[in-house]
């Protein structure tokens, strides 16, 4: 169950990409809850439209902005809609991203060039679009979201996983670069959550008893598992902590 995480966010402009559904959608939520002011981008204005109803129906602060976090145009123009209707960035969350499980012999370069650009490019481009701001105003927090497919394998998903590798590397060559100019840069890397998104596979007794048999947990994650650790990464509190995975994994990769 979620928790109120404390008054750090309170006021503070928070962007998050991929926010129409899923574990994005979840994030705007909490982050709303926390007082922050929600920048709830993607592709799904209708969506998004009705989720920042929502949030403002339950008194939290929620604008919806098209994002195609693909298109490099499409990123800078949003970022620059954002600041103008609600204010400089505080937070960045990148969310948006995709995986489809593909044996790899049967992977095509469509294939390939697609989850790259929405899982890496689209990730960079983000942190590139919104940190120039920040370093201009000397702060701010970009939080990546990456997986735990970044540090093992998963079958069937090798352009998933070489593309989360590739936000990690990203994450910790910006905070290398942007911290020392008040800018922290870090990751999240969950294991699998229940999201409407995962629920076929994750309904599926076998493939579920596979995943839980790797984790010493001995559950899936939970979308306020995950916001737990990026409100974490997003607060005052975490000043220091830059350039870091924080994996949300119930142990999977300490195995």
């Amino acid at each position: 169950m979620y928790k109120k995480f404390g008054s750090d966010l309170q006021g503070k402009v928070a962007l998050i990409t991929g926010a129409s559904k899923g574990l994005g959608l979840g994030l705007a939520k909490i982050f709303a809850q926390e007082g922050a002011k929600v920048a709830v981008a993607s592709r799904n204005i209708v969506q998004l439209e009705s989720l920042s109803q929502e949030i403002r129906a339950s008194g939290g602060i929620c604008e919806p902005f098209f994002l195609d976090v693909r298109d490099v145009s499409s990123i800078n123009a949003c970022v620059e809609e954002v600041e103008l209707k609600m204010g400089g960035i505080d937070i960045l969350v990148n969310n948006a991203g995709m995986g489809n499980p593909i044996p790899a012999e049967k992977i095509t370069e469509q294939d390939w060039d697609w989850m790259m650009d929405l899982n890496l490019k689209g990730t960079f481009f983000c942190c590139q679009a919104v940190g120039i701001r920040m370093l201009g105003r000397g702060k701010g927090r970009i939080i990546n979201i990456s997986s735990q497919a970044s540090v093992v394998a998963i079958p069937q998903e090798v352009v998933y996983c070489a593309s989360k590798g590739g936000v990690n590397m990203l994450t910790k060559t910006l905070a290398v670069e942007w911290s020392g100019r008040g800018v922290t840069v870090n990751a999240v890397g969950p294991t699998f959550i229940r999201t409407p998104g995962t629920a076929q596979r994750l309904e599926d007794p076998e493939f579920l008893a596979g995943v839980l048999s790797k984790i010493p947990r001995g559950r899936v994650a939970t979308i306020e598992d995950v916001a737990s650790s990026v409100l974490y990464l997003a607060s005052d509190g975490a000043d220091m902590v830059t350039g870091t995975l924080l994996l949300v994994d119930g142990g999977w990769t300490a195995l």
